[in-house]
This record gives C-alpha cells, sequence and structure tokens, in this order.
C-alpha cells in the first residue's frame, strides 16, 4: 500500500471505532508505520511531523508545558498518569523520569522514531487532542505524551518548533512472528540460584541475578516456586486492586514497554471491571491515573518474594499466555523502608486464597 491507501484505508478503520493501534494492525502495519504515511502535505484527519532523535533533551524541556499525560502500554495493559515531567535524566542509553507524579524507567536503545500527532475524527469527540508519540524500529510504541486541559499549549508549541525534523528518514523493521508458547526451562543449577536468590539486598539485584543464570523471569520463579515465589489464581489482580481500594492501601503499579516502564505510586480508588465487545477489562479510573488491563488474558499471576536490606519486599505479577510480563504490583515504598503492614496482608489474602481453591 502507498501513503495514500493506508491514509485513506486507517481514516476508515478508525471512524469505525478501533483504536490506533488496532487500526493499523488491521491493515497488517504497525502503528508506527501507519502514523509515519501520515507525514507531508495531505488532507487526511490524522497530521504527523517527525521529531528530532534527542529523546532526552525533548523529554527534559516538557517541563515547562506543565501537566500532560504520560501512557505507557504493552499488548494488554494500557497506563496512563497525568503530571509534569521532571527530574528528567540519563546515563548512556538509561533514563529516568522522577516526578512527584510522572515516574518513568526509560530505555533510549529501544526509540526509533518520534512524531507529533494530531488527529480529528468528527465520530470521535476529542479526538483532535495534541500528542508526541514514541516508537522502537518495529513501529510498537514505546510511550506517547497527551496534552491535558492544563498544559501551557504556548510553551507545548515551542519543544514543537525545536525538535521537529519532518526531512528524517524513518524506516521501520517488521517483528519476526511471536512464538505461542514460552521458552522451554534452561537446565540450571537450581540449588546455586536460590542460594543466589537468598542473598539478595536490592530489588534491582534480581535482573542481574536472571542473565547470570541464562533465565526468563518465569522460568526463574519456577525454579525457587515454593520458596520465594508462589502462585495464585488469575482473579488475585483483581482482588488485590479492589482490597485496596477498600482499605486504601497504597500500592505501585509498574507497566512497561519495550522502552519505557511507567509507575503510579498512591492509592486506587475506582476499580470498575468492564466488559466490552467481548473482552474484559478491569480498569482504575481515578484522576489523574487510569489502568486498563485485559483480565481474560491473565494467563499466570505470581507472588514474588525478594530479600532486601530493608526487609522482604513482595511483588504480585500477571503475565499473558505467550509469558510477557502484562504488570507488576508492589506496596508503596521508598528505599530504606519495610514494606506496608497492610501490602503484606492483601499479599496474604491472595496466597490462602489460592491455598484454599
Amino acid at each position: 500500500m502507498n501513503a495514500h491507501d493506508i491514509r485513506t484505508a486507517f481514516q476508515g478503520m478508525r471512524a469505525s471505532g478501533l483504536r490506533a493501534k488496532e487500526a493499523a494492525e488491521a491493515l497488517g502495519l504497525s502503528e508506527g508505520a501507519a502514523i509515519a504515511a501520515h507525514r507531508g502535505a495531505h488532507g487526511a484527519p490524522l497530521q504527523a511531523i517527525a521529531l528530532k532523535p534527542d529523546w532526552l533533551g525533548l523529554l527534559q524541556s516538557l517541563e515547562a508545558c506543565g501537566p500532560l499525560m504520560a501512557l505507557t502500554r504493552n499488548e494488554s495493559v494500557v497506563h496512563e498518569k497525568t503530571g509534569v515531567y521532571q527530574k528528567v535524566s540519563a546515563s548512556g542509553p538509561v533514563g529516568l523520569a522522577l516526578g512527584e507524579q510522572i515516574d518513568l524507567r526509560l530505555f533510549f536503545n529501544q526509540w526509533h522514531a518520534g512524531f507529533v500527532v494530531v488527529e480529528a475524527l468528527k465520530s470521535q469527540p476529542g479526538m483532535g487532542t495534541p500528542s508526541l508519540q514514541f516508537f522502537d524500529r518495529h513501529g510498537v510504541a514505546v510511550h506517547k505524551i497527551y496534552v491535558r486541559e492544563q498544559t501551557d499549549l504556548a510553551a507545548w508549541q515551542r519543544v514543537i518548533a525545536a525538535h521537529s525534523d519532518d526531512q528524517r528518514e524513518i524506516d521501520f523493521v517488521a517483528r519476526a512472528a511471536a512464538g505461542g508458547t514460552a521458552s522451554p526451562q534452561p537446565l540450571v543449577d537450581a540449588n546455586a540460584f536460590g542460594t543466589a536468590w537468598g542473598a539478595m539486598t536490592d530489588t534491582h539485584q534480581f535482573f542481574p541475578l536472571l542473565k547470570q543464570f541464562g533465565l526468563e523471569r518465569q522460568q526463574g520463579f519456577r525454579l525457587v516456586e515454593g520458596r520465594y515465589t508462589h502462585r495464585v489464581e488469575k482473579a488475585a489482580v483483581r482482588e488485590l486492586l479492589v482490597e485496596a481500594a477498600f482499605d486504601g492501601t497504597p500500592i505501585m503499579v509498574f507497566v512497561g514497554s519495550p522502552g519505557c516502564i511507567q509507575i503510579h505510586t498512591g492509592p486506587v480508588k475506582r476499580v470498575e471491571p468492564m466488559e466490552i465487545q467481548g473482552k474484559a477489562w478491569l480498569n482504575v479510573l481515578d484522576p489523574g491515573f487510569n489502568l486498563h488491563l485485559r483480565e481474560d488474558l491473565i494467563q499466570d499471576v505470581w507472588v514474588v518474594e525478594k530479600p532486601t536490606s530493608d526487609g522482604v519486599v513482595s511483588s504480585v505479577e500477571a503475565f499473558d499466555a505467550r509469558g510477557e510480563l502484562m504488570a507488576m504490583f508492589f506496596g508503596a515504598r521508598k528505599p530504606g523502608q519495610s514494606e506496608l503492614q497492610a501490602w503484606r496482608h492483601i499479599v496474604a489474602h491472595l496466597q490462602a486464597a489460592a491455598v484454599t481453591a
């Protein structure tokens, strides 16, 4: 398909109610490729302008814009958080945003292309909201940023003017087809792995531990199952959110894309399950924080305990049928603090329910 045909077909898909990602996939394209086809002069409702690949400088310049909505998603979860982009920094390809509300872990080596995007569809009021959208080399969205009512639009326009480069050449590479099942368990010395797990003093040591033993996340969980990890019911994600909302327990919600992990820290209040067109969504609909999780895609849920110098830190982690991590949940805490007792009570309830089942 040429760019004109992509724009025409994409417009029809969007007018029928499909989200941009779904519309692109229905055309056999990545979302990034569909957006890139809307560059230049044309009359389509969606307009896109390419951005310079100075991702750190761009994100740092956004503080002047005031409140914006940060969106990070994977195949089954969308995490939306409104706040100011503050304390943005990087060491090599790894970056951080440590604002009061916008809390991100950034992996810039996965950021391949970015666009200013404005879309206006009569059939979908409100879709004209300007955004910045970033994609990896396969055209998969790694992060998006949307204007809010409180945004300083003059500052936003200055950011766009300083960082636009619509002459930049952008190409995307098709992804290899994903396998239907997780990788088989490798041969690993389980005792050595368990000993190394028990010697951790910080949660950030977990990723190097998996790398050291050549393990994927759930492969590691299985090796220490019953000792540091415990399977719980698929309904555990809903139960923990409902219980946290009922008790007012502040939690942390992590959702990652190929190039960004986005974190909410604080209470959740309005938890609403919803079924739409045969899809079961578990939603948090709070001012400043929205979570949309495909509950029907949950395949495995684990309670994971990691020893640290501050005591045991527990997480609840949900995975889909492909073995992909959907979301992680922790009790709210800062380094140097022990885990909240209220969070430990929630985790204990989930484990008790699994034993009963």
